[in-house]
């Protein structure tokens, strides 16, 4: 029997079925672009009438805090009641939790190819504290502790809204223009797909900060300006992607102090495109620098989570969790 899994950010609404028995599964997985359907219900009635079943179990992963019946998406104009929509999807049990909460749970179901070190260790962690972090459409922070004897615990966060620090006469240009727009500067509006889009657009204008009407249009593709650093002509893209690593570093290395973590599992869309220049960028520097704890984060081990699907990986463990013990499949 198969459960239908999903992992629904602000741009792509993904979705699997997976097994309730033997190993995790993703299969028939499909990628579907948010912007074309009204509702995750349209959306996820979409995927059913493509893969032509009608699962009774599912557990779906999404872009923002889950406290209640009522969801309301981070990124994406949707929202949707959780009883609502399992009646609709006519689901016998729906679960629904973080997006970045199920990266966390996928963890402990990595295996070890699909997790590469950047520092320390190259060995999965096997207890927590474990901070999980990383950016794609928003920046997603969430904490694993426990261990696979006692058992994994995961605990869900917003620590991507957290206040933006910045370091240098480069990063306070980054932020005044960023205050600018918005009013506030959160690590998010720095570390995802659009914040890196944001620290070109500051780079590129220089000390300007004042707020032309269509400034939006004007941002570049974050992947347009991941392609013009690696290429390395492009002297804006290399600094603006230089700049993102050095903010992601100091990222994870506040979010390990805040979580006594001994590992950091870095994942997200975007990082694992351009890994040797993570590595040779000041990520490490930045993560380190945090005076009088330096000391303590040298022995912090840092991976980045490699596996494709992650989000998805997480939402067939928990479904599988929320399976009925002793129920046959």
């Amino acid at each position: 029997m198969n459960a239908l899994i999903a992992d629904i950010g602000g741009t792509n609404a993904r979705f699997a079925l997976t097994p309730l028995d033997g190993e995790p599964q993703l299969i028939e997985q499909r990628s579907l672009p948010a912007a074309e359907f009204a509702s995750l219900q349209h959306a996820a009635e979409h995927y059913l009438s493509q893969v032509g079943v009608r699962p009774a179990q599912a557990a779906f992963a999404v872009a923002c805090p889950v406290s209640g019946d009522e969801v309301r998406l981070t990124n994406r104009a949707w929202s949707f009641s959780v009883a609502e929509l399992q009646h609709n999807l006519r689901l016998e049990r729906l679960t629904v939790l973080n997006d970045f909460g199920a990266v966390a749970h996928a963890v402990p179901g990595l295996r070890r190819e699909e997790a590469i070190s950047l520092h320390g260790s190259h060995e999965l962690p096997p207890a927590g504290p474990v901070t999980v972090l990383g950016p794609g459409t928003g920046l997603g922070i969430a904490l694993l502790t426990g261990d696979a004897v006692s058992g994994w615990r995961v605990i869900e966060t917003e620590g991507g809204h957290i206040s933006f620090a910045p370091q240098g006469e480069e990063e306070w240009r980054i932020a005044r223009w960023l205050d600018a727009r918005f009013g506030r500067t959160s690590n998010e509006r720095l570390l995802c797909g659009a914040g890196l889009s944001h620290i070109d657009a500051a780079l590129a204008a220089g000390e300007e900060t004042a707020v032309p009407h269509d400034w939006a249009k004007h941002l570049r593709d974050p992947a347009a300006i991941v392609a013009a650093a690696l290429d390395g002509h492009d002297l804006i893209a290399r600094r603006s992607l230089a700049r993102f690593c050095a903010v992601l570093g100091s990222v994870a290395g506040d979010a390990a102090l805040i979580h006594g973590a001994r590992t950091v599992m870095v994942a997200g869309g975007i990082v694992p495109r351009f890994v040797p220049f993570l590595r040779s960028s000041a990520f490490r520097e930045r993560f380190l620098a945090k005076g009088r704890f330096a000391a303590y984060l040298e022995g912090v081990s840092v991976r980045l989570i490699v596996h494709p699907q992650p989000g998805l990986l997480g939402a067939a463990m928990v479904v599988r969790q929320a399976w009925p013990a002793g129920r046959s499949v």
